[in-house]
């Protein structure tokens, strides 16, 4: 049998546009009209149809409907099909509005309706239904004809809600069969067996045997049950068309350069009678790779896609379109668009607010916002190794996130004309004023006027408006309030209600306009602060010195004005009040600062009044907690404002009986050893952490100290947590070397406070170790060598050292080989005939045997059919801190060995806990002595 292969892989393509226009018949059968325009759009109908390379765009005017619903049918003969969300993905219409009722269909050339004759001339017929509010519906018939005839071997169009790809199929091989002469009887009886074999061969559509979709494994389908599942599948008389939705169960997605696609990939399989020919599909559309600034939006496009593409491909053409319709190199200068490849990406930049887009208003939690919309597409055609082009053509609808826009509240008040005049916006066309609410009741913008309010509605040439509103102080509707014989405040406050349309979408905006008229300037307060200090002015006025001034909670009296160094002259005060003073109000605490606040009020000593109320809140740099390299910590806990009945002296560590070294009525001091006081040890990323907490003495609440029942709403919980880090550390490398060295050894230091290495003893008393200067160290055949493991600078009884696997090898690298285990998972290596020997660390001989591990293991070299390497050796291993409360299975395991290293039930080696920390250890060279 032959059998021919046609791999059509889908790659980025350009569409190549070819316009023929017709008119089209527009048909009104309930108002029994007909209008044959004599152009390409019916300004009484409002619609438009345009041919856009491989699709026709129909256009649909808002003047058409005026709110009203409209439908579209797809049409093909005396069928007629209304166009569901279903039908669109499968037969080939996508369909688009704005909020204002405009509509854009585009319906593919090669859609399920449309009439084709040599895959040259397309005949597209819809009709657009306008439902009204009486269920009155008028229709309107729409006929285009396209011609394209530039067809590429491969061509994918991405539409918003299907991917659709078409390719070329051999001419002759799986069009119409021809006649074949009569064969002989036992070609017949072959023909009966294939026929028996896979009878849906003979039966399905368009000679189409069976389909494999890849989701990217195997999925095998007959034609039938690929159009039942929702893909749509037609060959016309050139080419072979699929189409899918983009949730289809088949696709998948996968990340290109960032970019997430959405791929289906199918392999369809034609019967005749002497062959099987198999074309391969694919389809990749993107469904991201957008970025957003305040003024530009960025498209990334991967330049090649790895199933759609090889090495020898080379791009033909690259081009830009908005709505459907490609744009030229000067448009897009002069819009501000740039489309270029940078690294291996497609990049097209769009600036926000340009004409081919529009904004949007809309109200998120009763606040305005905006978004751009606009509907870019990209073009591409490429060809591999100069042979079959590709195009590729992408509609991407883009919306940038909303962006808050909160409207300018300006005060144009005209006291000496005693009228109110505030301005309110800017905010987009689509947003009109319903109503005012003011103290006393609510008015339409109609009703305001008709009052003798003034409300304008501003525009501006950028297309937003503003609404302007004036009210005499004289109204009823303003709030006046006496406060003395010379002074009177009007107060407007305002309720602005909107709606956006079309949807009416309401939200409202608050804004209220004081007015003081007085003959008094009141004395006013600043300040600023540094690291240590708050520095406070206070301006006169006119009022002189007349008002007393009270810091916190307490007035300003000569002897604290003295503290704080006041200084005076006749319009200003200044005084500078340190952050730990009394006065000064804590308001949190953070590891490394302070934030404290220092309220300033001045107030009139006759009448009470308040003339000015003032408060400075600064971050003061202050250390709260102290890691000391020793193995002690010290923390520092504030009473805070928000817990105003706490006392500090009753603060303690977790364990209770660890109380403050230091405390007075705002402060106390912690300090102590990292291992007590219920500290918490956790290991991570090569980070050992110690923390505690600073709480009540039973972790109760400030109003359940020493009371059954709070008089009073309970204060916040006081919980202060303070954490050290020590930087864990191995050294890997210790070169020795008893013989005139080619080179000086290069070990790598450790840094931070713990360490763990790996060092030569020089015999088994563990006393004496070999040094950086006598390495590499000589020694006899099956002469014992003595390691030890040992965690340093650690006081931690609760952290122990587990050697977790020992190997030695030729060379230097730990990875290399030749190689021979001589510790499995913490155990002697039972094949080896000279088995490694674990020596005991005695309690009491060193402070913290936990911290340490010794073994010994004899002198070897490797040996290969007889044949002796290299006389030397490099010995490395693998070292576990672990918590000895911990129950991982590296820390707690059992050896079948004479000699175990831990107890326990032996297990097999698994994934180590999060908080366990290795350390990887070598050895120098150790040469095998000559004599």
């Amino acid at each position: 049998m032959m059998s021919w292969l046609i791999g059509i892989c889908t790659l980025w393509l350009l569409m190549v546009v070819v316009l023929a226009q017709r008119n089209f018949n527009v048909v009104s059968p309930q108002k029994n009209f007909n209008v044959v325009p004599a152009q390409n759009f019916n300004q009484r109908t409002g619609l438009k149809t345009d041919c856009l390379g491989s699709y026709m765009r129909l256009t649909v005017d808002k003047s058409l409907a005026f709110g009203s619903l409209v439908e579209f049918d797809a049409i093909n003969g005396s069928q007629i099909e209304p166009i569901t969300p279903s039908l669109a993905t499968k037969c080939g219409f996508s369909i688009d509005s704005d909020p204002w009722g405009n509509y854009r269909v585009f319906a593919s050339l090669l859609n399920c309706f449309a009439g084709n004759e040599d895959d040259r001339v397309f005949d597209i017929d819809m009709r657009v239904r306008v439902r009204g509010v009486k269920a009155e519906q008028d229709v309107f018939q729409v006929e285009k004809t396209c011609t394209y005839d530039q067809w590429a071997p491969r061509e994918i169009l991405c539409d918003r809600n299907y991917m659709e790809v078409s390719v070329n199929r051999l001419p002759g091989e799986i069009t119409a069969m021809r006649r074949q002469p009569k064969l002989a009887r036992d070609q017949t009886m072959f023909d009966d067996q294939w026929t028996d074999t896979v009878s849906e061969a003979i039966t399905s559509r368009y000679n189409i045997w069976r389909m494999v979709f890849f989701t990217p494994k195997q999925k095998a389908m007959v034609l039938e049950d690929a159009l039942k599942t929702g893909y749509g599948v037609t060959t016309t008389k050139s080419r072979l068309v699929l189409r899918s939705g983009y949730d289809m169960p088949e696709t998948y997605v996968e990340n290109v350069n960032g970019v997430p696609m959405k791929i289906i990939r199918v392999t369809t399989y034609f019967k005749r009678q002497w062959s099987v020919t198999m074309l391969d599909t694919v389809a990749a559309c993107p469904t991201g790779g957008l970025s957003f600034t305040d003024e530009m939006i960025t498209w990334y496009f991967p330049q090649f896609n790895p199933l759609m593409s090889s090495s020898k491909t080379s791009i033909l053409g690259m081009y830009m379109g908005i709505d459907g319709k490609q744009i030229n190199s000067a448009q897009m200068t002069a819009r501000g668009y740039i489309l270029t490849i940078e690294d291996s990406n497609i990049v097209m930049k769009i600036p926000i607010g340009g004409p081919d887009g529009y904004y949007k208003s809309h109200a998120v939690n009763n606040q305005y916002h905006i978004r751009y919309s606009i509907e870019a597409m990209l073009e591409l055609l490429w060809s591999e190794g100069g042979l079959d082009a590709t195009r590729y053509t992408v509609l991407f609808p883009i919306k940038t996130p909303l962006m808050p826009r909160p409207p300018q509240f300006v005060d144009f008040t005209d006291i000496d004309q005693r009228m109110f005049d505030v301005l309110l916006g800017p905010f987009l066309y689509d947003v009109e004023l319903v109503n005012i609410t003011f103290s006393t009741g609510v008015l339409t913008v109609a009703e305001a006027n008709v009052r003798g309010f003034n409300i304008q509605e501003q525009r501006f040439q950028n297309g937003s408006k503003a609404f302007r509103l004036k009210v005499p102080f004289s109204d009823p509707f303003v709030v006046k309030t006496q406060t003395d014989l010379l002074v009177t405040v009007y107060s407007l406050p305002l309720i602005y209600g909107f709606m956006i349309l079309p949807k009416y979408t309401p939200f409202s905006y608050t804004a209220s306009v004081d007015v003081t008229l007085q003959d008094i300037i009141l004395p006013t307060v600043g300040g600023t602060c540094d690291k240590e200090k708050f520095y406070i002015t206070i301006s006169y006025g006119n009022m002189g010195k007349n008002f007393n001034i009270m810091l916190g909670t307490r007035d300003l009296t000569p002897a604290r004005r003295a503290e704080y160094g006041v200084k005076e002259n006749a319009t200003h005060m200044s005084l500078v009040v340190p952050f730990l003073a009394f006065d000064v109000a804590f308001e949190l605490m953070y590891p490394s600062s302070l934030r404290a606040r220092l309220d300033v009020l001045l107030w009139e000593p006759i009448n009470k009044w308040s003339l000015s109320d003032f408060s400075l809140a600064c971050n003061f740099p202050m250390t709260m907690t102290e890691c000391f390299s020793n193995g002690s910590m010290s923390a520092l806990a504030v009473k805070v404002e928000s817990v105003p009945q706490l006392v500090p002296r009753q603060l303690t560590l977790r364990d209770p009986s660890c109380r403050p070294k230091f405390s007075n009525d705002r402060f106390a001091y912690f300090s102590f050893e990292a291992n007590s006081c219920g500290t918490t040890r956790m290991f991570y990323d090569g980070i050992l952490m110690y923390q505690n907490e600073i709480t009540l003495g039973n972790g109760l609440p400030v109003y359940q100290q020493g009371k059954k029942e709070p008089t009073s709403p309970p204060d916040p919980e006081y919980r202060v947590t303070m954490s050290c880090f020590y930087t864990l550390n191995d050294t890997q490398t210790i070169a020795f070397f008893t013989k005139p060295r080619e080179s000086e050894p290069l070990p790598e230091t450790g840094f931070g406070e713990l360490q763990v290495v790996l060092r030569l003893a020089r015999d088994d008393s563990f006393n004496n170790f070999y040094v950086v200067e006598d390495y590499p160290v000589v020694q006899y055949l099956r002469s014992p060598l003595f390691f030890e493991v040992v965690l340093l600078q650690s006081t931690d009884p609760q952290i122990e050292l587990v050697l977790e696997n020992c190997w030695a090898t030729l060379k230097e690298g730990r990875n290399s080989t030749p190689r021979w285990d001589l510790i499995v998972d913490g155990c002697v290596n039972l094949a080896d005939h000279y088995q490694t020997i674990f020596h005991p660390v005695t309690p009491g001989a060193v402070p913290y045997p936990s911290h340490m591990k010794r073994f010994e293991i004899k002198m070897f070299t490797f040996v290969q059919n007889g044949v002796m390497f290299q006389d030397q050796i490099y010995v490395h291993c693998d070292a576990v801190l672990c918590d000895v409360n911990q129950n991982d299975v590296i820390c707690k395991r059992q050896c079948p060995s004479p000699i175990p290293l831990k107890t326990g039930k032996k297990v097999r080696r698994a994934a180590t806990n999060a908080q366990i920390q290795k350390a990887q250890l070598s050895t120098g060279k150790i040469l095998l002595s000559a004599s």
